[in-house]
């Protein structure tokens, strides 16, 4: 791996606040900048491509993930394939023994993702106003680990999720599918109703982190 430079919002040692890992310790490395901007984005302060936060070497945030002594590593941002160096270094962590997670809008293409990295992809509802960036290609390249994230504003979204699945044959081609209520907007409880009433195999995806910590708190 070569020691390319990379732009970095944050680093840090705690748990999984959401996905099929929840409540697991992993380590964040969130990258700074995203070209999307969803309505609801509850990480603003990563969101400027421009903005330089914390430059650092990929040898650089190896030794800062090491130190922690945490095989889970979760890349995360703003939108980390905005920096491609970030591929070799996950593939690195890989070679290391790593658990490695992307988390992604999937806007940008998956094809040249490891195999090995678990992808869990953020596909914008249209109550996000993002819904026109979605890459539809990328669904064909998931594998029956990786897990689809929808955050759901209203029951229009929840409905466009509904016709997307099933359009795609989603259910029973990944290893979770993750429907996540806006935090503050839309009640979990109803989200629950409509999930119910329908039998959906799907799961739902609370922040915990929002429930355990300040909402607004970084680092956790």
């Amino acid at each position: 791996m070569n020691d390319s430079i990379l732009n970095i919002s944050e680093i840090f040692h705690s748990i999984q606040g959401e996905g099929a890992r929840a409540g697991e310790r992993c380590v964040f490395v969130r990258l700074q900048g995203c070209p999307l901007r969803c309505r609801w984005c509850d990480t603003p302060y990563a969101l400027d491509l421009k903005r330089n936060e914390n430059i650092m070497s990929a040898v650089e945030i190896i030794d800062r993930i090491r130190a922690y002594d945490c095989r889970q590593v979760m890349f995360t941002g703003g939108e980390p394939l905005s920096q491609p160096e970030i591929i070799p270094l996950m593939q690195q962590l890989c070679d290391d023994g790593c658990e490695v997670f992307l988390e992604t809008a999937g806007n940008i293409s998956l094809a040249n993702i490891d195999k090995r990295i678990i992808k869990i992809v953020d596909m914008k509802c249209p109550g996000s106003a993002m819904d026109m960036f979605n890459n539809y290609a990328n669904l064909a390249l998931l594998q029956p680990k990786d897990e689809l994230k929808f955050v759901i504003a209203g029951r229009d979204d929840y409905q466009w999720t509904k016709n997307l699945c099933k359009e795609h044959s989603l259910y029973n081609k990944i290893f979770t599918i993750h429907l996540s209520p806006v935090f503050g907007e839309l009640e979990p409880s109803e989200l629950i109703e409509w999930i119910i009433a329908d039998n959906l195999p799907v799961r739902i995806n609370l922040q915990i982190h929002k429930y355990i910590w300040h909402p607004d708190k970084r680092g956790v």
